[in-house]
């Protein structure tokens, strides 16, 4: 017995030490572990290949269970309208994004993904979700209360398919409404747009009072890590050309574009998209001085980075004509996450070889890695990196159609009451034989939720999601006795041959996004001016505008007894037949300069020569109507 007490007791050592040595590996794991230890642990443990790959986000198509693992990807994104299935439920998506989760879970060191999407005006991509109205018309508004909320649900929303990452808010400052992405950004003014960060808190949770500036902050599973983009300067390119130059002062840059950054930070948010545009000459995904200069070091933004869709091939003109310089450039500059999306092996083969050749610093790309880290430490992603369906009941839920019902109702600017002041057209009665209803856009639920809804583009038609048309909704707010009586472009001749009480003419933009959106007319596409000469010309006619940005209405306001701007209202019409009859006053007051001819363009409010139509904070008032 004696003899063999001393291999008893080299096991036990054995064991121990073995133990010991599994505690320690573990560390990086444990919640209660300070959370720069942690990083500092795990990153103690990473060889270059699993940095880069943290560094590295990949489109859903191309994210395979053996790609995620080889390379130790750190991040997937769907791109607008990437989607696992046609109409896919919330079941769906969970389960694709737990596929891929579980792939990078396999990995030796087990760092869980980060899963990216578009949620501009909510959940956006995913079918049945709440589209609540763009930004253009929140701005309008003017009610943190309410953005905050709708950032909230939001959140759910995209809980509800398992993503924990939202590419939102835009806090673009759109100085030209020429501009494609006009209606991403709340208003032509920083100080509605810097309000309007009080979305952010919303999406992630109210940042804590104790919390260092700068320090990102997701509040737990019912929250998702937001982005702030796309910095800086987006909006003020000129003649609002998509992707062109802003040509400003350092000062002019700072006063107009860089405000709602502030804020953004202050309030604790994860990540800042740069943005495809250049100032004065210098592409922003280069600009080394304002990503690592300014956003890092003097805003001391401590979340990560994140390039644009293909953003560092586009460093170059034509885009990816160098794509070694593009790639030392970007991460140069301070860029942490790549978004690729499909040529990643390209990627990581030369960021690869320009550390090992030290032309990109070993301390750049730890820097990259640690702020990656960090925000998926914050987010709680290692304790809890796998979705459930627990907020699947979330997705387009009562509660938050009705917020998005109220955020329509106080998106609206009535424009014009009659064709004088003592004898106002709004409210319309809800009593009446029979009324018209028409436009491309009454019955059109595409139409008025506009792009980036389903699919990038977005859809005309009524079969891409569930909601409720303008025309639905008035329908159901007249009274049982009023016949509604639809005709997307009546002539002259059938309106005379009936006897109407009043029309509704719902005419506006078709759907679009970025590029595809510029416009240096901005004119209402054919047959909606048509509509509105014959529908107005011959009787009573309100008409309701449906677009992302002021267009051009001068030449038939004389026609026109009442004018609205419904912006892009999204799912919820039945807001619009709200206001319209009175259930709720008007309140909206333009976020936005409506101006007279485009020759005007650009043109602020402040700016010397102001001539509008409607002057920025414009909107009428209506009383509610007695019944």
């Amino acid at each position: 017995m004696g003899k063999s007490s001393i291999p008893i007791v080299g096991v036990l050592l054995l064991c121990f030490l073995v133990s010991f040595s599994e505690a320690e590996y573990r560390k990086y794991k444990d919640p209660k572990v300070p959370l720069n230890r942690r990083i500092k642990d795990l990153m103690s443990r990473m060889t270059l290949e699993e940095k880069i790959g943290q560094m590295t986000q990949l489109e859903r198509s191309v994210a395979t269970p053996e790609a995620i693992s080889k390379y130790f990807i750190g991040s997937v994104l769907s791109g607008g309208g990437s989607v696992p299935a046609p109409k896919a439920s919330a079941e769906t998506w969970v389960k694709m994004v737990n596929q891929i989760q579980n792939a990078a879970l396999s990995t030796p060191l087990g760092i869980p993904m980060i899963y990216g999407i578009d949620a501009v005006h909510g959940h956006n991509n995913v079918y049945n979700a709440t589209i609540f109205p763009h930004n253009v018309g929140l701005g309008v508004t003017r009610d943190p209360v309410l953005i905050k909320k709708i950032g909230e649900a939001t959140a759910l929303e995209v809980r509800a398919t398992g993503i924990p990452y939202v590419f939102a808010p835009c806090i673009a400052v759109c100085r030209d409404p020429r501009w494609g992405r006009c209606y991403e950004s709340y208003s032509e003014d920083p100080r509605i747009v810097k309000t309007m960060t009080e979305i952010i808190p919303g999406l992630q949770g109210d940042i804590p009072g104790n919390s260092r500036k700068g320090t990102p902050f997701v509040a737990g599973k019912n929250k998702v890590a937001a982005c702030a983009k796309h910095f800086v300067g987006d909006g003020g390119t000129t003649k609002g050309i998509n992707e062109n130059n802003t040509v400003i002062s350092y000062k002019g840059l700072l006063g107009i574009h860089m405000p709602a950054y502030y804020d953004a930070v202050i309030k604790g948010v994860s990540t800042v998209m740069i943005s495809y545009t250049s100032w004065n000459g210098k592409k922003m995904h280069a600009n080394r001085d304002l990503v690592t200069g300014y956003l890092k070091n003097k805003l001391r933004f401590r979340g990560f980075v994140i390039s644009d869709w293909q953003g560092i091939d586009r460093i170059t003109s034509p885009p990816h004509a160098n794509y070694s310089y593009s790639v030392q450039a970007g991460v140069s500059a301070g860029i942490d996450m790549i978004m690729v999306p499909y040529n990643f092996t390209e990627f990581i083969d030369d960021l690869t070889f320009q550390v090992k050749n030290n032309i990109i610093p070993i301390s750049r790309i730890d820097d990259a890695v640690a702020r990656i880290l960090r925000v998926k430490f914050t987010m709680g992603l290692f304790e809890n990196p796998i979705a459930d369906l627990s907020l699947a009941n979330q997705l387009g839920s009562k509660e938050h159609r009705e917020l998005a019902r109220e955020a329509v109702r106080k998106s609206l600017v009535l424009l014009k009451n009659g064709k004088s002041a003592k004898k106002p057209l709004l409210p319309l009665p809800k009593k009446s034989s029979k009324i018209l209803v028409a436009g491309s856009h009454a019955d059109n639920l595409g139409n008025q939720c506009g792009g980036w809804t389903i699919t990038w583009q977005g859809l005309t038609g009524s079969d891409l999601t569930s909601g409720t048309t303008i025309l639905d909704a008035i329908k159901h707010t007249v009274d049982p006795a009023t016949e509604v009586v639809y005709n997307e472009n009546p002539d002259a001749n059938f309106i005379k041959s009936n006897k109407f009480s009043y029309a509704i003419v719902i005419v506006g933009e078709p759907p679009y996004a970025e590029t595809f959106g510029d416009s240096l007319n901005l004119t209402i596409a054919e047959p909606g001016p048509s509509t509105i000469t014959n529908v107005c010309g011959s009787i009573q006619c309100v008409v309701v505008l449906v677009t992302g940005r002021p267009v051009v209405i001068q030449p038939y306001l004389s026609k026109i007894d009442a004018l609205v701007a419904a912006w892009l209202p999204g799912t919820e019409g039945q807001g619009v037949a709200d206001v319209l009859y009175g259930d709720y006053p008007f309140t909206g007051k333009l976020a936005r300069t409506w101006f007279k001819t485009v020759d005007q363009l650009p043109m602020n409010v402040g700016d010397k020569h102001y001539d509008p139509l409607f002057p920025f904070g414009f909107g009428l008032t209506t009383n509610l109507t007695k019944y």
